[in-house]
């Protein structure tokens, strides 16, 4: 118990020293199931919370987007398959996240966002999430309506994530949206 709490910290001390580093916004990229959490994620630095609908009902999401926008948040809707998809769009959040990996099987192909993104109304700002190694990738999934990414484990694997950043944003092409 007392380690489950001492990574919990440790944990929320890297949302800190993000919010220390950058005055850009801030997401916490975390499982929120409560009201408590969105307040801690603010007091915490956070500008921006992540509500994952496969880990919560209709009611929690509302509850917690709402909770949010009390505290002057923007809210990312993260999902995965259509069924989330419809469950999202029924969100006021403009960010909706669609996110490449599969939590089941932890397969990630870019196909999910090329399928789902077509749904998706053009007064919403598509966050492709997961998957994106290459500026080819942005490109590709900028034709379905991507205009912003969730990049994580392609550079944090990366020795030099500064480089790799650069790298991975020196050519993409961003088409119109299908």
């Amino acid at each position: 118990m007392v380690k489950a709490l001492a990574d919990r910290f440790a944990h929320d001390s890297y949302l800190a020293t993000a919010r220390a580093a950058t005055t850009l916004p801030v997401l916490r990229k975390d499982f929120m199931y409560d009201t408590y959490q969105v307040a801690e994620s603010r007091a915490l630095g956070a500008d921006c919370i992540l509500i994952i609908m496969a880990s919560v009902s209709d009611g929690q999401a509302a509850e917690l987007e709402a909770a949010a926008f009390d505290w002057g948040m923007d809210v990312l809707i993260e999902v995965h398959n259509s069924e989330e998809l419809d469950r999202g769009l029924q969100l006021k959040s403009p960010l909706l996240g669609i996110n490449n990996r599969n939590l089941n099987t932890f397969e990630v192909t870019l196909e999910t966002t090329r399928n789902l993104a077509l749904r998706v109304p053009k007064d919403k700002t598509i966050v492709a999430e997961s998957g994106i190694y290459t500026s080819d990738d942005l490109s590709d999934l900028a034709r379905y309506g991507a205009r912003t990414f969730l990049i994580g484990e392609s550079l944090m694997r990366q020795n030099d994530v500064a480089n790799a950043t650069r790298v991975l944003l020196a050519n993409p092409y961003f088409p119109d949206r299908l």
